[in-house]
């Protein structure tokens, strides 16, 4: 599988770590009290299709990337620094 890297072009999956679903950037406040932070570290969806991800290139330049993929087919759609997208999920 090939991940289009926006600053070095495409780049072979195994240079990554997959973390997870791309809602982590959405951390809750610290006020939001404990159920929402129990939620946040704990509920996870699970889809089938198109899903946003959180991608860290190790064995590269070690950015964190959002990578919109197809989980039913493993289809890259796209990518972004993480840095770059505001509230994560969609």
């Amino acid at each position: 599988m090939l991940i289009p890297h926006p600053l070095l072009g495409l780049r072979d999956a195994a240079e990554f770590t997959y973390l997870g679903d791309a809602a982590l950037l959405n951390r809750p406040d610290p006020g939001a009290g404990e159920a929402a932070f129990c939620d946040y570290v704990y509920l996870r969806d699970n889809p089938a299709g198109v899903h946003r991800e959180l991608w860290y290139h190790e064995q590269g330049d070690r950015s964190w990337l959002v990578v919109t993929r197809n989980t039913l087919t493993h289809e890259i759609l796209g990518a972004e620094l993480a840095r770059d997208v505001k509230g994560g999920a969609a």
